[in-house]
C-alpha cells in the first residue's frame, strides 16, 4: 500500500513538473499585447510591442508582440514583468519601442531610481541600464545623484557632463540603493 502511494505521489510530482515546464516557456509571439512590453522570452531575447496598420479604408492600428534581437542576462530568460514593477518603475506596457527620451522626464528617473523599482525589478533596471549606457550615462551613478540632489542630477544628465563613464556588463546586478533615512 505504501509502495503504491509513493508511486502515485512520484507520478503526480513528475506530471506536475512536466506540465509546469511545458507551460512555463515564454514565446513573445504568443503573448497578448498587455504582457509583451518588458517581457523576456525563454530564449533570452527581449519581447517588443510593435504596431502596424491593418488595411482597409480606416487603417486600424493593430499591435503584435515580436521577439527582438536584444539578448539579456541568462537569469532574466523567461521573465514576464509584474504589474507591481511596472507601476513602481513608472513604465507603460502599452509603449511601442523604447527610447532614451524617458531619461529627460524627472519623474521617470525618480521612479526608476526609487528603492521599490531599483532594488526589486532587475529586468526593467537592466533594460534601462543598457539604454543609459548607450547614451554614455552610468545608471547607478545617475540614481545616486538622483537620491542626493535630483535637480543637479537632471542638470548633469542634460549637459552629459556629470555621469560616470558607462560600462556595459551582461552580469549587471543593480547596486543596492542607499537607505533613505
Amino acid at each position: 500500500m505504501a509502495s503504491s502511494m509513493k508511486s502515485c505521489l512520484l507520478l503526480s510530482l513528475a506530471f506536475s513538473i512536466f506540465i509546469h515546464s511545458a507551460f512555463a516557456e515564454v514565446i513573445c509571439e504568443n503573448l497578448p499585447e498587455n504582457l509583451c512590453a518588458f517581457a523576456v522570452a525563454t530564449s533570452g531575447k527581449r519581447c517588443a510591442l510593435e504596431n502596424y496598420k491593418e488595411g482597409g479604408a480606416g487603417y486600424a492600428v493593430e499591435y503584435t508582440c515580436t521577439t527582438s534581437e536584444v539578448v539579456v542576462a541568462e537569469r532574466l530568460a523567461g521573465h514576464l514583468e509584474s504589474d507591481q514593477c511596472v507601476a513602481a518603475c513608472g513604465v507603460d506596457r502599452g509603449c511601442v519601442g523604447i527610447s532614451s527620451d524617458a531619461f529627460m522626464a524627472p519623474e521617470f528617473i525618480s521612479n526608476l531610481c526609487s528603492p521599490s523599482c531599483y532594488q526589486n525589478c532587475p529586468n526593467i533596471v537592466d533594460l534601462y541600464f543598457n539604454l543609459a549606457a548607450g547614451e554614455g550615462v552610468f545608471l547607478p551613478a545617475l540614481c545616486e545623484k538622483q537620491r542626493s540632489n535630483p535637480h543637479r542630477a537632471m542638470l548633469e544628465l542634460l549637459s552629459s557632463g556629470g555621469a560616470a563613464p558607462a560600462t556595459v556588463d551582461d552580469s549587471f546586478a543593480p547596486a543596492p540603493a542607499p537607505s533613505l533615512d
